[in-house]
C-alpha cells in the first residue's frame, strides 16, 4: 500500500513538477515537449501491452480473449465519450491558440485546464490496476510513462494561463488540481481491483485501451503537430524499446 501511495504521488507531482518547469521556462520550444511526450508515448505503448493488456488474457482464464476485447474497447468508447464533452489538448488548444495565447480567454484556458484534469482521471486509473497484478516493477514502469507524460502536460498550461492573466498563485493551484485528480484516479484504480480482484483481468484491459486511446488520439498527434515528426518517432521507438527490454530484465 505504501509504495501505491508513493506511485500516486509521483504520477500527480509529475504534472506540478512539469508545471514548475512551465514557470521557470515560459518560452519552452514544442520540440523539446514532443520528444519528451514521444518518448513517454513509446512506453506507455509497450507497457499497455505487456503489462496490462497481455495479463489481462492471462488472468481471464477460459474468456480471457473475450474479457481483454472487451476491456480494450470499453476503455477507449469510454475516453471517447469524455472526448465528446471535454476535448483535450490537441483539439482544443490548437497551434495558433498556442503562438498567440496573449489574446486567449480566460474561460477558454480554464477549459483547456479542465480538459487535462478530466483526463488525468482514467490515466490515474491505469496507474493504480496495474498494481493489481501483484508485478511491482511493471507497475512502477507504467507509471513512469504516464508521469513522463504528465510533466510536459504541466509545462504547456503555464504560459496560456498567466497570458490570460490568471495570477501565478492560481495558475499553480490549477495545475496541482489536475495532478490531484491522478493521484484520486490511482488510488480508485488500486482499491477497486483489490476489493474485487474477480474485476482484475476487465480492469487490466479496460486501463490498457484507455492508454491505447490516449496514445493514439492524444499523444502522438500532438508530437506531430510542430514539425519535428521524424524526431518524436523515434522517441517513441527508443522508448517502446526502453520499456520492452526492463521487461524481460526485471521479469
Amino acid at each position: 500500500m505504501e509504495m501505491v501511495l508513493l506511485t500516486a504521488a509521483g504520477v500527480g507531482g509529475a504534472t506540478v513538477i512539469g508545471a514548475i518547469i512551465g514557470f521557470v521556462f515560459k518560452k519552452i520550444s514544442h520540440r523539446f515537449c514532443d520528444i519528451v511526450l514521444a518518448f513517454a508515448a513509446g512506453v506507455m505503448l509497450a507497457a499497455a501491452v505487456l503489462g496490462l493488456i497481455l495479463p489481462s488474457v492471462e488472468y481471464g482464464g477460459k474468456f480471457g480473449l473475450l474479457i481483454t476485447v472487451a476491456g480494450i474497447f470499453t476503455g477507449a468508447i469510454s475516453l471517447n465519450l469524455i472526448d465528446k464533452v471535454v476535448p483535450h489538448m490537441h483539439k482544443l488548444v490548437g497551434a495558433d491558440f498556442e503562438e498567440h495565447h496573449g489574446n486567449a480567454s480566460v474561460s477558454k484556458v480554464l477549459l483547456f485546464v479542465t480538459a487535462i484534469a478530466i483526463h488525468n482521471f482514467p490515466e490515474g486509473i491505469a496507474a493504480g490496476v496495474s498494481f493489481g497484478s501483484d508485478n511491482t516493477s511493471e507497475a512502477l514502469i507504467i507509471a513512469g510513462g504516464i508521469a513522463l507524460q504528465n510533466i510536459p502536460e504541466g509545462m504547456v498550461i503555464i504560459g496560456p494561463m498567466l497570458a490570460a492573466g490568471i495570477s501565478p498563485k492560481r495558475t499553480f493551484l490549477c495545475a496541482l488540481a489536475t495532478g490531484l485528480v491522478e493521484v484520486i484516479g490511482t488510488l480508485l484504480g488500486y482499491f477497486a481491483v483489490s476489493i474485487a480482484s474477480a474485476i482484475l483481468p476487465f480492469a487490466l484491459a479496460f486501463a490498457g485501451g484507455t492508454m491505447l486511446y490516449v496514445i493514439s488520439d492524444e499523444m502522438i498527434p500532438e508530437t506531430h503537430s510542430h514539425g519535428s515528426q521524424r524526431g518524436a518517432t523515434y522517441a517513441l521507438l527508443v522508448g517502446f524499446c526502453v520499456m520492452l527490454i526492463s521487461d524481460i530484465l526485471l521479469g
